[in-house]
This record gives C-alpha cells, sequence and structure tokens, in this order.
C-alpha cells in the first residue's frame, strides 16, 4: 500500500543468514538454532535428513533403533519414552528377549545391581552384568570383565576418558550398542530384525509408551513400584514400597541442587530447549543432587547434566558445556 525504503533480493535470489542474495539451491537450513549449508546432513536415530534448498529432506533409515537410559539414582527413560524413577536395593532385569509364551528362549540379558549411595536411601547403579548366552560381561568398579564365549556372538569394545562402549551384534536378531559412564549411568541402544518381544525394566519396545509397565506376569501394572518389583532378578528381594524424594529429606542441600543444574534451563543448553523437554532432566538433577550426601555429590549433579546433553546429541545438537570450574574432563594420565 506504501512506498517503503531498503534492500531487497533480485527475482529468483534469496537471503541468507549472512545478508546475501543466493539462489534457491544455496539456502541454509535451520536446525535447533544453528544453520546447516546444502547438502549437509543431519541424523537421528529414525531418519537421515539433508538440506536441500532451504528445507530438509529426510529419509526413513533401513533399521530404526531406540535408547533406553538408566542413570544417577534410579531414574529410567524406556525404548518407548515412558519415565520413571524408582530406589530398590536389589538386581533387575533391565531388557530380555523371549518374553512371549510360544518363545521364552533368550538369546540376551541385561541385569542391573543397585546399592545405596545416600543417607536418605537413595540407590545408584553401580554394577550391570549383561549375559549373552555362554558369555558374560560385567561391569563393575569402572572396568569390565568378560567370561565365557558364545560364538553366534560378535562383539567390540571402545574406549575413551569417559565412557565405555559395547558394539554387540547378534546376527538376525540385534544390533546393540551399550554405553557406560563407569559409574551411574547406561544407556542400551537396539536396533532388530526381528519381531522378538522385549521386556523389563525398559519396556517392551513397541512403540507405545502407555502399556510399558508390563510386569512379569503379563499383565500392565497399576503404578511403577509394583512393575519394579516383578522384575527383580532374585525373588528373595525386598519389594519396594515408596519412592524417596531426597531434596525434603535433605532441604538444606535444595537451594545448591536447583542453582548448581539451572544450567540445564540457561542459554548454554538454549539450542537444544525446543528439542528435548529439559524439564524431566532439570527435576532429575535436581533429586540426585539432593540425595547425593555421602561423598559425589558434583559427581551426582555432573551426571545429570551429562544426560541432558546426551538426549541433545541424539538429535543433533552438541553442546560444550563442560569447562575447567564446572564439571571438568580431566585428561588421562601423562595424555
Amino acid at each position: 500500500t506504501k512506498c517503503e525504503s531498503g534492500c531487497v533480493c533480485a527475482d529468483g535470489l534469496y537471503e541468507n543468514l549472512n545478508g546475501k542474495c543466493v539462489p534457491a539451491e544455496e539456502c541454509p537450513c535451520e536446525y535447533g538454532g544453528l544453520s546447516y549449508g546444502r547438502g549437509e546432513q543431519i541424523q537421528t536415530e529414525c531418519e537421515i535428513c539433508t538440506c536441500t534448498k532451504g528445507k530438509w529432506k529426510c529419509v526413513q533409515k533401513s533399521r530404526c533403533s531406540s535408547t533406553c537410559n538408566l542413570y544417577g539414582e534410579g531414574h529410567i527413560s524406556t525404548f518407548d519414552g515412558q519415565r520413571f524413577v524408582f530406589d530398590g536395593n536389589c538386581e533387575y532385569i533391565l531388557a530380555t528377549d523371549g518374553c512371549s509364551i510360544n518363545r521364552p528362549v533368550s538369546s540376551f540379558k541385561i541385569v542391573t545391581e543397585n546399592v545405596i549411595c545416600g543417607k536418605s536411601g537413595v540407590t545408584c547403579s553401580r554394577s550391570i552384568s549383561i549375559y549373552l548366552g555362554n558369555l558374560t560381561i560385567i561391569l563393575r568398579d569402572e572396568t569390565f570383565i568378560i567370561s565365557g564365549e558364545n560364538p553366534s556372538v560378535r562383539y567390540h569394545v571402545k574406549t575413551n576418558a569417559l565412557h565405555l562402549m559395547f558394539d554387540i551384534i547378534i546376527p538376525g536378531k540385534y544390533n546393540m550398542t551399550l554405553i557406560w559412564n563407569k559409574h551411574m549411568n547406561f544407556f542400551i541402544k537396539i536396533s532388530r530384525g526381528t519381531e522378538e518381544t522385549i521386556c523389563g525394566l525398559c519396556g517392551n519396545y513397541n512403540g507405545n509408551m502407555k502399556d510399558d509397565f508390563e510386569t512379569r506376569s503379563k499383565y500392565v501394572a497399576s503404578n511403577e513400584l509394583e512393575f519394579v518389583n516383578s522384575w527383580k532378578e532374585n525373588p528373595l528381594c525386598g519389594d519396594v514400597y515408596f519412592v524417596v524424594d531426597p531434596c525434603s529429606k535433605n532441604p538444606y542441600r535444595k537451594a545448591w541442587a536447583e542453582k548448581t543444574c539451572s544450567v540445564i534451563n540457561s542459554q548454554v543448553f538454549s539450542a537444544c530447549h525446543n528439542k528435548v523437554n529439559r524439564m524431566p532432566y532439570y527435576e532429575a538433577c535436581v533429586r540426585d543432587s539432593c540425595g547425593c550426601d555421602v561423598g559425589g555429590d558434583c559427581e551426582c549433579m555432573c551426571n545429570a547434566i551429562a544426560v541432558y546433553a546426551m538426549a541433545c546429541l541424539d538429535k543433533g545438537i552438541c553442546i560444550d558445556w563442560r569447562t575447567p570450574e564446572f564439571c571438568p574432563v580431566y585428561c588421562e594420565y601423562y595424555n
């Protein structure tokens, strides 16, 4: 309706983020607050997306994977995305197959052993056992022990300053990547080439989070504690009847916990905020930071923040959040 002074791009050209006029083929794409040039790719667990004329074109991967997280003092996010917290001083089955009545033979079983690590009764995952037929891998005390053998299973171990990683292939059935931070955090990433059902605390991996609390007896529990108690490895262990709230037991720690965990809500992670809901991770961080009151205070807090950073990385957003003063990673000896 009226003239406005200013600059516009000529017909057929478009302004990019640097203020230059470029043809459509050279338009960048945006994801998580970052700019990607023509032809650049990002990957999620199920898709590969390529930047084409300023828009993402996504192709479904032939194999789609899903991840179950066990972290901090009993926080679990199942393969289908259900979240819950439990405190239990026992061994629990995280994931196994052979759950259907007509195919009861299992080719793998992953068990977590919890120990109490705070005066308020909170527990931390300290020991993980992986059973692959006659092959057993035990993760404990920041190292691992392998015993027995299974010629039909292929595995490869990788290490870095922070993690132990196991790539495990059960031919025709599963490709698994297991990542352990040598302390409290454990991730199970599975892609499967079989319709075999999976069960355990990591859920049934059927794409529906509403029925993830399926017990060992094949019914959906009314609450997470009933569900957790059904997956005890040793039936003689005591049941869990309530979930401890460490911040109400240690109110003097709450202000410190909220302050240190607030980095998750800060600008540091802003590129990830619209990709991964930060509130469950912030609440888990505060809970763990209140609960770790017998040493390892900062480790609990840093582990919880690292889980959010890893969730961001799964969405293609890499956050450089550690500093020499905040959750530093020390160089390996003489490295």
